[in-house]
């Protein structure tokens, strides 16, 4: 991709311009991170130079004349001129955009959102152009505005600070913390806030310095009063050593993602890492002077239902939380007394993703010990997972096999399949599951 980016640059400066990296590309490639999305910038140049050379090396794309952005077919390369943005109104997309191609590199650069972003790299030099010193702040893992005029004119930056912040384990300047505190987010789209999100629960080290950072900012109560409602909700000191709920989701969604890519659908299983004590603000209660939230878990459901429809509109998604959600501790509870296979059979057929529900399982513990997580036994949970997908392979009764063996379907055919399925999960054999199933039927004729 360097070889365009390099093909654009050497004829742009043959028409007296200068094109260079800039954005995530720069940042990453300083910290040695790698990126395929080059990002560059034209300089000194008309667009319609820009697009004729363009139309030299590939087929040009245009996301508008007047955004000044465009990409060529086939490659991963955004090319954008300098521009000049105005807001209009309180939305992410409220702005009027003037391009500008001779603004001036420091002018370009200003209208970014962290100084960290703002490095721009020569692309036929390799210099550094650095005009608010991104590098300092890199070197200490700071996040902080170029410009607090600018910045404030486009919520979204809230977010993006903390996604940043999980992503790299970095921290806001305290001067950014109090300009995104006066900061109103009511007025982003779902859409964004749900981007966001979802780059902070899958590429974050630490995903908790998302919600961190917004907490700090005051920016939880708009899309997140549910985890608000979590910060002082007390919890079993027993159970729970490491403070209120708050403070034990923070420590769960972290733990999840260890695990995360181990998983069938990693943006669900860190969601239900987010939610999966939801229920607790509406259950916690002390009972003989112990703290108490009995059946949480399916108490909770409506309160996550209400969170993930504000959130994404993924109905698979939304399937997957709930019903894990509500299957969360079985896990730990059946590993602790060694349940038997048939309870343990049962517990993985209720599940939309078995596997993922160990694992959930594994991020939902204190650490006791060392770098392990998981005081249960996960060693038992995987291998009834293996007996569970192995019985679930053996031939089975079917409806076929009723109506072949004499059965007419009627209102109570559900029901006898339904009880093949409970022999199954016992593990009985095909043959005996049919002779038990007509017999079961029989009586239910």
């Amino acid at each position: 991709m360097s070889n365009i980016a390099e093909k654009i640059a050497y004829s742009v400066s043959q028409k007296g311009g200068r094109t260079f990296y800039v954005g995530g590309f720069v940042r990453d490639k300083i910290m040695g991170i790698e990126n395929k999305d080059v990002d560059i910038e034209v300089h000194g140049i008309k667009p319609e130079i820009l697009l004729d050379i363009l139309s030299e090396v590939g087929e040009p794309l245009s996301y508008g004349n007047s955004f000044g952005i465009y990409s060529l077919r086939g490659h991963d390369i955004d090319i954008a001129m300098p521009r000049q943005e105005h807001a209009t109104g309180k939305g992410h997309r409220d702005f009027e955009v003037f391009v500008d191609p001779f603004i001036g590199t420091e002018e370009a650069a200003r209208r970014r959102d962290f100084t960290m972003n703002s490095i721009m790299e020569d692309v036929l030099t390799g210099q550094l152009v650095d005009h608010f010193k991104g590098m300092e702040d890199l070197e200490k893992g700071i996040i902080r505005h170029i410009d607090r005029e600018t910045f404030v004119e486009d919520p979204l930056r809230v977010m993006r600070g903390a996604g940043f912040a999980a992503r790299f384990g970095f921290s806001l300047a305290e001067e950014t913390v109090t300009l995104c505190s006066g900061m109103d987010l009511s007025a982003l789209s779902r859409e964004r806030v749900e981007e966001e999100l979802k780059k902070a629960l899958l590429k974050g080290k630490r995903p908790s310095l998302f919600f961190e950072v917004l907490r700090s900012t005051g920016g939880l109560n708009v899309w997140f009063p549910e985890l608000e409602n979590l910060i002082g909700l007390e919890q079993d000191p027993k159970f729970h050593p490491e403070g209120d709920v708050w403070t034990h989701t923070m420590e769960v969604l972290d733990r999840a993602a260890r695990y995360r890519y181990e998983t069938e659908k990693p943006y669900p299983f860190m969601l239900l890492a987010l939610t999966h004590d939801f229920g607790k603000a509406v259950t916690t209660e002390r009972v003989n002077g112990r703290i108490h939230a009995y059946d949480h878990e399916t108490k909770g459901l409506p309160v996550i239902e209400t969170f993930l429809r504000r959130i994404t509109n993924e109905s698979e998604t939304i399937s997957y939380v709930l019903n894990m959600a509500a299957l969360h501790m079985k896990p730990n509870v059946v590993s602790a007394s060694k349940s038997a296979v048939k309870v343990t059979n049962r517990m993985f057929d209720k599940a939309e993703a078995p596997g993922d529900l160990i694992y959930f399982a594994m991020s939902d513990k204190p650490v006791m010990s060392g770098d392990n997580p998981f005081t249960g036994d996960s060693d038992f949970l995987f291998e009834r997972y293996e007996l569970y997908k192995e019985i679930m392979g053996r031939p089975y009764v079917t409806g076929k096999d009723l109506i072949e063996a004499g059965l007419e379907p009627g209102e109570y055919f559900s029901d006898v399949l339904a009880y093949a399925h409970k022999l199954r999960l016992a593990g009985i054999e095909k043959e005996a599951a049919l002779k038990q199933t007509l017999s079961y039927a029989g009586k239910k004729r």
